[in-house]
């Protein structure tokens, strides 16, 4: 009971969404250089996000960031230093406002690398034992809606715009009370790639009741399953409002994608019950290039707009006295990746 190759194969032949990074990004780079020639930096990116390490392109702390969110709209997160003990860590936990399940995450890195869900004590000390780096605890904000908000304003402007929404729907199944979750997965290609991944965390002979939706992965990270649609149709003036207010209240922050969670887009608008879980910078992507069937051409066409909007903010920042990192910096932030 496994996928069909061919059938795999041939998804990721056909659908520019599973292509390797390289390959999708390779216009692009060609883009950056020549941005980098106009800037006459090649770290001009790191400028447009002073108060965030390189700009928030690479090995920047998400507790960092997180500590800069207006407290009642960002997710109870704890930050622990590598070699922390065991003890520690359970005392801080249950001395916050965080219960089972949790999230745990390491404190530089992307792509959903080493984010879990835990659902127990045993499951964390199971973590902790595998991933010894720096380490965050965030509560797990169990809201129907997760979304990730491009958003970006020039220095000069008090408001500014939101580019892209992304609306995340988790890797699931859905029963037919005949089929167990291993062979719903292998009738499905997005599941299909997470098949080898998923083998050892969830029991595949277990049958779902008809129409009963399994949830297989948690982590909305398009490499590990997520659907990424298209919301773009939610942008309207009353969303660009809610996210003036808090990136005004953000210091040093102009360019990037809010990664929430949220009760309801109605109450999303009225900037009610909203939880940050992560805010991406210099390296964000507006994710709603991603819809399945989207065209590549949009992709590239979305990726170069955002990438002429970053080199703007970082060349109107440098021109006010921040200045672009170092190949020092740069080695260092991409040693802390490394590390990762």
């Amino acid at each position: 009971m496994k996928p069909s190759r061919i059938k795999l194969a041939v998804t990721k032949i056909t659908h520019w969404e599973y292509w390797p990074f390289e390959v999708v990004y390779f216009p692009v780079v060609l883009y950056y250089f020549w941005l980098s020639l106009k800037a006459r930096s090649f770290f001009f990116f790191s400028a447009s996000n002073p108060s965030i390490e390189t700009g928030g392109m690479m090995g920047e702390s998400k507790f960092d960031i997180l500590k800069n969110i207006p407290q009642e709209v960002k997710a109870v997160t704890l930050f622990f230093p590598k070699g922390t003990s065991f003890t520690e860590i359970l005392e801080s936990v249950y001395g916050s406002n965080i219960s089972y399940p949790l999230i745990a995450k390491p404190d530089v890195g992307e792509r959903g690398t080493a984010v879990e869900k835990i659902d127990n004590e045993k499951e964390l000390k199971h973590y902790l034992d595998s991933n010894k780096n720096d380490l965050l605890i965030q509560e797990y904000v169990d809201f129907e809606i997760e979304l990730g908000i491009f958003y970006y304003r020039f220095p000069d402007k008090k408001s500014g715009t939101i580019s892209s929404v992304v609306q995340k729907e988790f890797l699931k199944v859905t029963g037919n009370g005949q089929s167990s979750i291993g062979e719903l997965m292998t009738k499905y290609p997005r599941a299909g790639f997470q098949f080898k991944r998923l083998n050892s965390k969830l029991n595949f002979d277990v049958v779902p009741d008809k129409n009963e939706t399994i949830v297989l992965e948690p982590i909305g990270n398009h490499c590990r399953g997520t659907t990424f649609l298209n919301a773009n149709d939610i942008i309207d003036s009353e969303l660009i409002k809610v996210f003036d207010s808090i990136s005004n209240q953000i210091p040093g922050f102009y360019f990037g994608r809010y990664d929430l969670r949220c009760k309801s887009i109605e109450a999303l608008k009225e900037g009610k019950n909203i939880k940050i879980l992560e805010l991406n910078g210099a390296g964000s992507e507006p994710a709603h290039i991603y819809h399945p069937g989207a065209s590549i051409f949009d992709a590239w066409k979305e990726l170069f707009f955002h990438w002429k909007v970053l080199y703007q903010i970082s060349i109107e920042n440098h021109k006010r006295g921040i200045p672009y990192m170092s190949f020092k910096d740069a080695r260092a932030g991409y040693k802390k990746i490394k590390q990762q």
